[in-house]
């Protein structure tokens, strides 16, 4: 293995939003460091479900529906009609 390419793999401690905290090992910052989170998976709607979430998922759902509801139909519609017309028309 080839000598001094490796980042420096030391503990340093992070604090979480809600005051909890824990020693981990990293290569970020310099020996017993202390990171303090902004958002973490006790926090964040990614992780936590939030509504604001839930409501844009939602949001989306509705507007993709509302826009391809009728290419669906219309298009079996069409491939229904086509096989219906292709027997009469081969019996004449």
């Amino acid at each position: 293995m080839k000598q001094d390419i490796h980042p420096d793999y030391h503990t340093i401690k992070i604090v979480m939003t809600d005051g909890s905290e824990f020693v981990t090992r990293s290569t970020w910052g310099n020996e017993g460091d202390v990171m303090n989170l902004d958002i973490d998976p006790k926090s964040h709607p990614a992780w936590t479900g939030g509504q604001a979430h839930m409501l844009d998922r939602a949001g989306r759902v509705s507007r993709f529906q509302k826009k391809f509801s009728g290419f669906i139909k219309e298009s079996s519609a069409k491939s229904d009609a086509k096989a219906e017309a292709k027997p009469a028309a081969a019996k004449k």
